[in-house]
């Protein structure tokens, strides 16, 4: 058991960390980076091969940390709307892969749900924080952000993030109990 929290753990790490490099791929300019979502791929992922709460927690960090780091994205209301975006991905991505069916099938079933989860917080939470500072957000404006301009992003999300599940599946890295990774799932050993 505690090998297992071991593992997680440094997972959600190696997780945390790609979330914060990744966006450097788009070259740190924030209209490909609106479009790739980059920041998104590891924390969806976090939560079905660690589990909800590492997903959380992943996705909360990931947006304040590299903006206190890097400037970017910008603190208000950006990196405090995408932490609970992506805590929201984290958490609904472990919960929907742990509840559901374990077939391939609920994998997409489980990210798709999730994507919306996520986008549906990150629209409240604009509405909150904007409205703290007496601006609005729209209904246009949600609909433009959380899904026209991101279409890129939720392409290669959907082709992306399955395959690597598949992958890790195969690979005996997570349990088909959908408890996260594998508690005998060897690294070393060649699975």
């Amino acid at each position: 058991m505690k090998n297992t929290s071991v593992r997680k753990l440094a997972f959600a790490g190696v997780f945390l960390a790609l979330a914060i490099v990744l966006p450097f791929l788009t070259l740190q300019m924030q209209q490909l980076g609106n479009k790739l979502l980059p920041m998104h791929l590891p924390i969806l992922l976090c939560g079905f091969i660690c589990g909800w709460p590492y997903g959380l927690a992943v996705g909360f960090v990931a947006p304040l940390m590299r903006s206190m780091l890097f400037g970017a994205p910008p603190m208000m209301p950006v990196a405090i709307a995408m932490a609970f975006e992506l805590a929201a991905y984290g958490f609904a991505t472990g919960l929907f892969y742990r509840l559901l069916p374990k077939r391939n099938i609920f994998v997409y079933v489980s990210l798709v749900l999730s994507m919306i989860v996520g986008r549906i917080v990150w629209g409240l939470t604009m509405i909150v924080l904007l409205g703290i500072n007496g601006g609005s957000f729209t209904w246009t404006v949600f609909m433009t952000s959380a899904w026209v301009n991101a279409i890129p992003g939720i392409i290669l999300q959907l082709i992306l993030v399955p395959l690597i599940i598949v992958a890790f599946r195969k690979a005996g890295l997570i349990d088909l109990g959908n408890r996260g990774l594998s508690a005998n799932a060897g690294l070393s050993d060649g699975k």
